[in-house]
């Protein structure tokens, strides 16, 4: 057996924890610290300074040399900047160390080099990044050293939220003060604050670094661009939950040993449905620290594959043909004094405040279904909505027949006597016990779905953070909540004034409820029968953002301004653009060097033997078939190939965002799919040792 491993003694190490602030702060710092992190406001700068030195001396002695503002930039992924410790020598030449409570709550990055979506010039490069005193700060350490790591929010110079954590916190604020007002009318007087709970699962692929190296399309934009489907991929489905390989399970480990020093509750592992994919979950924890371990999860996961000589693959669509990875985001409410508002209890037909918040939530998801949808969308993510792998691309609700039958019970009646119950699973074998047997099954194709106590937001892109699903979620649900408690908080019989409500947000609002396959065409159907919307890809859902609906909701809760609004649709349709860009110069550039080359040589190699077959006086009618294929695909290559240079120098001439991303969309996509379908039927075609690049038989099953 291997060393034993004491989970409990690292958990955390490398975290700077409130029970680590505890014992090296005097009691009046650590009070004033409590009060700010739980109440809000700011902390003394003399405090500030005491805390800072107190981490500084906790950094330095795990051997941080550095520190810096650790921040989330509209790139969708981390940013930081290192700065030493160090300041001047002394008299005697000696270097001491310092961190003050200025630099501990303050820095200041250049804003310009971010995307702004207009917000700031070039020119206008100041921007702030604050302590996030609600995250805690953290080591990490690479080749560079050890860093002390602070969560930090990034604004510009004039005040506009230039990151994913900023609106995050604000949507937080947001529910917490809606939901207490919520809690409040069924008597709860304790709670002072309602948080989400997030639990974001995360999938990915690892393949051998090695073959990652020779393909330049995984390089550049993270999936294949070209390759043909193995001779088994994952039709046999003896991958998912199958035993998990030796390679990958000294990876797993070590991601683990990694995570749990971070702070990170990894709990679960597994293989996932494709070849080469795998799923990591956490325990859930407060929606903003939950936010910033996935953003950890995803770094780490890339870092610890290197040691193995693997690459961990994030693109929610790395290989065609087989299933994509997606990031399951668990959402719940609960209050600081231990209530889960989700959690309906033995019998929820009774449970007046769970139906309430049910009814506001389907009311929230179903007025807002576009913003959550926007929420989700991902360049990488159009491959798989709507593919019979992920969620479709339409937002519907999943309750299970429990719920299902109570919310019928409601509309017809006004009043639910009943709910049905799970009862006992008798296996029939005398050896095994009977099971409790849940009250409903649970629906896979369901991009929104009660599971028990909480709502899985099923359609987040694997490569993407859950910043913005959690906080259009949050906000659209503090809408809700608002709504409700204005008419409620005024109502002269309030028994009488919830039942009606719930029964009216429920009737009005029931066409979100869908508990059928939501891969099917029938649901395509009966989606758009019932008025529910269709955005089937991210330049479809952007202007979501920009409605007036979506500008009065979130000016009204403080959680976008107009502008930055508009700032990040602008961003939206730059990202995309630039990321079809990418891919489509990549297709080039293979295709041009090496792809179009050697099968020129290949056919070179063909016409030989057609000659040498027929000097010897045989027929050459296999070789003379062959020739003509490979011949016609590669002039079908050369034209579409012509074709995407093309269009390409089109979408360079196109400076309006908006439009040069429908464009990618409309066009260059097209252009690209018709040079790849050519290729792929190449490589099935031309001598294995002469195609330029691994395959996906290679990659996906040689690990």
């Amino acid at each position: 057996m291997s060393d034993s491993l004491n989970v409990e003694a690292i958990f955390g190490e490398n975290v700077f924890t409130l029970g680590k602030m505890k014992e090296c702060l005097p009691e009046k710092v650590f009070e004033e610290f409590m009060k700010v992190k739980e109440e809000g406001g700011e902390l003394s700068r003399s405090s500030a300074d005491v805390i800072a030195k107190a981490m500084k001396d906790w950094a330095v002695e795990k051997g941080a040399t550095h520190y810096t503002h650790w921040f989330q930039p509209l790139t969708g992924i981390t940013a930081e900047k290192h700065d030493a410790f160090v300041t001047h020598p002394d008299e005697d030449g000696k270097m001491l160390m310092e961190f003050s409570g200025k630099e501990l709550i303050k820095g200041e990055p250049d804003a310009s080099s971010f995307p702004s979506g207009g917000l700031r010039a070039t020119f206008e490069a100041r921007g702030y990044t604050a302590w996030d005193i609600t995250s805690p700060a953290f080591l990490k350490e690479d080749a560079t050293g050890v860093i002390l790591c602070i969560p930090t929010a990034f604004c510009s110079y004039t005040g506009e939220a230039l990151d994913k954590k900023t609106p995050l916190l604000r949507s937080m604020e947001a529910v917490s003060q809606q939901a207490l007002r919520i809690v409040r009318l069924f008597g709860n007087t304790e709670a002072t604050k309602v948080v989400p709970s997030v639990g974001a699962e995360q999938e990915y692929f690892l393949i051998d670094r090695e073959k990652y190296l020779k393909r330049p399309d995984l390089i550049f934009a993270g999936r294949t661009l070209y390759g043909a489907a193995a001779p088994k991929g994952q039709e046999m489905d003896d991958h998912y939950f199958g035993v998990i390989q030796e390679r990958v399970g000294a990876y797993m480990k070590d991601l683990n040993m990694e995570l749990w020093k971070l702070g990170v509750s990894a709990k679960t592992q597994h293989n996932e449905a494709a070849p080469a994919q795998h799923e990591l979950a956490p325990i859930y924890e407060n929606g903003n620290i939950a936010v910033d371990h996935n953003q950890l999860v995803m770094e780490t996961m890339k870092k610890v594959a290197g040691r193995h000589g693997l690459t961990c693959l994030l693109h929610e669509k790395p290989f065609a043909g087989v299933n994509g990875s997606g990031k399951h985001d668990n959402w719940s409410l609960c209050t600081d004094n231990g209530v889960n508002l989700l959690d309906p209890g033995i019998t929820p037909n009774e449970n007046i405040q769970f139906l309430l918040v049910l009814a506001c939530i389907l009311k929230a998801v179903d007025t807002h279904a576009d913003l959550l949808r926007q929420s989700a969308s991902d360049v990488g993510n159009d491959h798989r909505l709507g593919a019979a792998e992920a969620p479709p691309a339409i937002i519907s609700v999943f309750l299970g027949e429990q719920l299902e039958d109570v919310v019928k019970q409601l509309v017809t009646t006004g009043v639910a006597t009943e709910a049905k119950e799970g009862g006992k699973l008798v296996t029939g074998v005398s050896t095994l016990p009977d099971l409790e047997k849940d009250a409903t099954d649970r629906n896979r194709t369901s991009p929104f779905a009660f599971t028990g106590n909480k709502f899985e937001f099923r359609m987040v892109g694997s490569a993407d953070s859950v910043a913005s699903p959690n906080t259009t979620l949050n906000a659209i649900v503090a809408e809700a909540f608002c709504e409700a408690a204005d008419r409620l908080e005024v109502a002269e019989d309030f028994d009488l004034a919830v039942h009606d409500l719930i029964k009216e947000y429920m009737t009005k609002h029931k066409r979100i409820i869908f508990n059928g396959n939501g891969y099917s065409e029938e649901w395509v159907k009966e989606a758009e029968a019932r008025g529910l919307s269709n955005l089937k890809s991210m330049v479809d859902a952007v202007d979501t953002l920009t409605t007036e609906k979506a500008i009065k909701m979130f000016e009204k809760f403080k959680i976008f301004t107009r502008a930055e609004l508009y700032s990040r649709a602008e961003i939206l349709y730059e990202i995309y653009s630039k990321t079809i860009n990418i891919e489509a110069r990549t297709m080039i550039d293979m295709a041009s060097k090496q792809i179009m080359p050697t099968v020129m040589k290949y056919t070179r190699q063909l016409a030989d033997t057609v000659l040498a077959v027929q000097r010897a006086g045989a027929s050459p009618r296999a070789q003379e078939k062959l020739l003509t294929e490979v011949s016609d695909l590669l002039e079908k290559a050369q034209d579409a190939l012509e074709k995407l240079k093309d269009d390409e120098a089109k979408a360079a001439q196109l400076s309006d965002e908006k439009e040069k991303a429908f464009f990618y969309k409309d066009t260059i996509k097209a252009d690209m799919e018709a040079l790849r379908e050519p290729v792929d039927e190449l490589e099935m075609l031309v001598d294995k040792e002469m195609w330029p690049y691994p395959t996906y038989a290679d990659m996906l099953f040689e690990l």
